[in-house]
């Protein structure tokens, strides 16, 4: 699994012109870009939720758990692009659509778990994403 993380000052996420999910912090929050591999699981689902609620990349270096700082997690395919070779990317990394929503789900469910509150764009919906990067600062977590 991996997750693009990014401090923003506000993030929405869109479908067919409608807002389907969006943060506006009074402080500082996360947007999340959710990219699931074919050997996730739901226990690394849930780790990398832990690893992102913790993570201490908010202003004095504190975790969004340290603050309440709201995420707005979105599921994202193309972070597992292979770019190696040609000009075409391949997707071939990145789980299919059945196997990667239920994790992007548990990933969601975990940080609500920890005490986050959570949106969500709409899972292998055509999603236009509007934020305020702030820093800017963007991180890509792993496990």
């Amino acid at each position: 699994m991996r997750v693009l993380v990014q401090r923003v000052t506000s993030a929405s996420v869109s479908v067919d012109g409608e807002v389907v999910g969006a943060i506006r912090p009074a402080g500082q929050g996360l947007l999340a870009l959710v990219g699931v591999t074919h050997t996730d699981t739901v226990d690394i689902a849930v780790r990398m939720a832990e690893k992102l609620w913790k993570l201490r990349i908010l202003d004095e270096e504190k975790a969004a758990a340290d603050v309440g700082a709201p995420v707005l997690a979105i599921s994202q395919f193309t972070l597992y692009a292979n770019t190696a070779k040609g000009r075409r990317p391949t997707w071939n990394a990145a789980a299919p659509g059945s196997v990667a929503q239920p994790l992007v789900d548990a990933f969601v469910a975990g940080l609500r778990t920890l005490g986050a509150e959570v949106q969500t764009g709409r899972f292998g919906a055509d999603m236009q994403v509007e934020l305020i990067n702030d820093g800017p600062v963007t991180v890509l977590l792993e496990l």
